[in-house]
This record gives structure tokens, sequence and C-alpha cells, in this order.
């Protein structure tokens, strides 16, 4: 057990206790969830009388930790009652004389098995040696594919963490930042959990590189009062045409994350005052049938494109392909009669909200609940192939976590019109082994779009991909370099 420093709390720190303890009691309520309220009030107590007087680094008493990470599991994530408990509990075993046998006697074996989870992730991924950054991303790989719910209170614990980082060393802070870069935020971003990946990069951003951070900021604060007669000029003609249309709509403008920002100064090689596309305006409609969902985004942007000039090259069509976290929307790129541009994202009530909270979103809708299960279900999948057969140099699995998990997905297409998802990347043998492993056990090449390329052309979302297979090919030790899914390298290993 970590040794915590340890001193009554006052009176206004208890009373403080219970005004969050209400809030997240208040917030559990007003969700969809069963009705649990003894099973948080219990986890509450338990938590708070073992963590009674224990502090944190920053003097804070350490059972408002445990609140706030519940409270970012209830309220910013959307999650029922097994998750608060769990992230109520999520530190005790770490920082209390309770066991994990303490937990189980009170919860029960499900619960005690994810505050494990959750505890052997404890401490950081990052640090001297590759080896021991694998051995931290296994562990919560392992813990992800066993319950996503240990990833889902660790990411809440580390986003608390990341808000209130400033009282922690700075050797410490810009651990915490590449973690959450490059490990926390990709992880987010495939659970759509957007809005955390958006804190996630920022916060990060901050602490890694505080000046850029800052000089960012500081333009956007600079430029607010014109952007806002930019976007009131642009969203007021756009609102009355789409109510005399006689749709129901709310629209919106977002400002483009800072580290987005920075990310399109870097790779443009341009100042601030060249990213046109700083803030985006987003439709969102409402609509309770969901047959009609997809008709009246359609029309909405006919809507548009009758009064503006359309971008030939951003239109995004995530309707007819949703990303692999479940988002769905229509991107245009608009062009005003004063020859401005502006990004605008037309999505329903229901897609807004999966948007932003990804996988914890679907209990609120039942229609299409298995295809998204089926969608998690695919990125648990992926993790159980990378752990099946785990690289034995640790530079390899690394790799094999970039390729398979963290990496942006792309959209390719079957002869017969179905569609497979691959991570960024992969190539014409990973297609084959994608589509049936005796494909991809036979594999020569493909052909896209009618031309013929070699089995490790690295494929474009859209792409349409027809397999060519002969008999007498096998896999062979040359054929683990020309793929980088996973399940293709496992079964080629298989073979060889």
């Amino acid at each position: 057990m970590k040794e915590l420093a340890s001193r009554a709390f006052t009176p206004e720190e208890e009373k403080t206790i219970d005004l969050v303890y209400d809030t997240l009691l208040r917030s559990y309520v007003e969700s969809r969830h069963r009705r649990k309220v003894e099973l948080v009030g219990k986890a509450f107590r338990f938590a708070r009388m073992a963590h009674q007087g224990c502090r944190r680094n920053d003097g804070s008493p350490y059972i408002l930790h445990a609140l706030f990470v519940a409270l970012i599991c209830s309220r910013e994530l959307g999650l029922g009652s097994t998750t608060i408990v769990c992230a109520l509990l999520h530190d005790i075993v770490e920082h209390s004389d309770r066991t994990i046998e303490d937990i189980e006697a009170n919860f029960g074996p499900q619960i005690s098995s994810i505050v494990a989870g959750i505890n052997k992730l404890s401490g950081g991924i990052f640090g001297h040696a590759a080896e021991t950054q694998a051995l931290k991303l296994r562990d919560m790989m392992m813990s992800m594919s066993t319950d996503v719910r240990v990833i889902l209170v660790k990411m809440a614990d580390r986003l608390h963490n990341l808000r209130n980082i400033s009282t922690q060393r700075p050797e410490r802070r810009r651990r915490v930042a590449r973690e959450s870069l490059y490990v926390y935020a990709p992880l987010a971003e495939r659970l759509g959990l957007f809005s955390l990946k958006t804190e996630f990069e920022d916060l990060g951003f901050r602490c890694e590189d505080p000046q850029n951070y800052e000089m960012i900021c500081r333009k956007l604060e600079q430029s607010v009062e014109q952007r806002q007669r930019l976007i009131d000029s642009f969203v007021t003609p756009l609102r009355i045409r789409l109510e005399e249309e006689g749709l129901q709509c709310e629209i919106k403008a977002r400002v483009k994350s800072v580290y987005s920002i920075f990310r399109k100064m870097q790779k443009k090689n341009i100042p601030f005052e060249e990213v046109f596309d700083v803030y985006a305006v987003r439709v969102i409609y409402e609509n309770d049938d969901d047959d009609l969902e997809e008709p009246i985004a359609r029309r909405i942007a006919e809507i548009l494109k009758e009064d503006y000039s359309v971008h030939p090259d951003r239109t995004r069509d995530w309707l007819r392909t949703p990303k692999d976290n479940g988002y769905r929307a229509l991107h245009l790129t608009l062009r005003d009669n004063l020859g401005r541009w502006t990004e605008v994202q037309i999505r329903s009530r229901k897609m807004d909200d999966i948007a932003e909270l990804g996988y914890a979103a679907h209990w609120k809708y039942k229609d299409g609940v298995q295809t998204d299960t089926e969608r998690l279900d695919n990125l648990v999948n992926s993790v159980k192939e990378i752990l099946a057969n785990p690289e034995p140099n640790a530079v390899d699995f690394l790799d094999s976590l970039r390729f398979n998990i963290f990496a942006k997905q792309i959209y390719v297409f079957t002869p017969d019109g179905n569609l497979i998802e691959l991570p960024a990347g992969a190539t014409v043998l990973d297609m084959a082994y994608a589509a049936d492993d005796e494909l991809g056990n036979h594999c020569i090449g493909g052909k896209i779009n009618h031309r013929l390329v070699n089995p490790d052309h690295v494929l474009d979302s859209g792409d349409l991909v027809e397999i060519i297979t002969v008999k007498c090919a096998a896999p062979d030790e040359n054929w683990l370099s020309m793929c980088v899914t996973a399940h293709a390298r496992n079964i080629i290993k298989s073979k060889i």
C-alpha cells in the first residue's frame, strides 16, 4: 500500500465531500440506467471509510478524487451503477488497508474483477525501456479484452488527474502528457469518445508544449470577436433557410481544438492565420424515426448546396460508411458569397450523442444496438488477436498496437459490395485474410479498380479490391513483411 498524507478532514472538507456525492447521485438518478442507488451509496460509504483522513499530493481528501472519477463516468460517459461503483473503489487497494478480497466480499466477483484490472494499470506506461512500455500496454490491452469498463474507469481516472496536474512534478507532467497524447487520446477515439479524446489531446499538449499551447490560445482569444461575427453572418441565414423548410434544427459553431489547430499548422507548415477551418458549424436535427434519419440529413445537404458552393475535395459521407467508432454524419465545406470556406457537419440528435459519448451513449437508443455492439466487439477482437500471439520483440509488439489499435481506419469494398474495415496502412494481403483465412493463404495479389497490384500494396479508403489466388500459393516467412494486422500475422505464423 502506498503511504499517503493522513490528516483529519475539516468540517468544510466533509461538507464538500457530501456535496460532490450528492451531485454524483443526482447525475445517476437522472440517467436512464436501472436505479441501484443503494449499491452506489454502499460503495461511497465503503470508500469514504477506507480513505478517511487520506490526502493526495495537493492536500485534498483522497475520497474527492474517487468521487470525481465516478462523476466523470456518470455525467460525461453516461455509464451505469457497476462502473460508478468501480470508480468509487478503484484506488482502495493501492491507497488503504482494504484488499480485493474485501471488495469481493462486499460487492461480488464482477466488481472486484474490474477493480483488480484497474489496479494492474496503476503507475505510468511510458518508461525508459521499450520492454517496460510493451508490458504495461499489454496489461492495458489484456484488461480491455476482459472487460472494457476497466479502460473506461482508467480513462476517467487519467482525465481527472490531467485536469489537476499543475501540482505534480515537471517530469511527471511530461510523462502523463506523452501517455495522454499517444495512448489515451487514440484509444478514446477508437471507442468513439470524442469529447474525451479532445480533452486528452489539449491537456496533454498544454503539459508537453506549453509555449505553443499558450500561443494558440492567445490568438484564439484575440480573434474571438471577429470569429463570432463571421459565425453569426453564416449561421443566421442558414437557420432561417432551414426553418423555412420546416426542419427543427439546432445550429452551433464549434472551435477546433488547440491541439488540432497545432497539428494542422505543423502538417501544412503554415501560421495560425492561414488555418481556414478554425471553426466548424454543426447542424443537429431532431428526428424520432430511424428510417428517416439518413433521408433528412441528405435533404439538409441538398438545401445547403442550393445556397452555397461546395468544396469538391472536402465532402465526407459518414452515413454510408460510418467510422469504426460508430461516428455517423455528413460533412460539407461550403463557400459563402464573400468567398469564405466553412465546414458544416450534419447530424441527427442521436448521431450527435454518439459522436460525443461513443459506445457509452448507445444505452439511450434501442434500435441499432446490435450493430454498435458488433463494432465494439470488433475492437475487442482486434485486441485479442494481438494478445493471442505476443511478439517476442517489444518494439514489434508496440508496432502491432500502433497499426491495429491506434491507427486510423479505412474502408474497402469486395467485388460483391461488402464493406471491410482495416487499419490505415493495411495491404491487399491484410484484406484477403480479413475476408477469409483460406483466401489469404492462397493470395498472390489483387485488382484495385481493375488494376493489378502486388499483395503488399497499401490500400486506400474506398478501394474496390478483388483478391487473386492460386491453389499452389502458401504462406512463408516473407509474407510477414507484407501485412500489418495481427489477424493476418497470426495465421501466417501458424502456417510456416
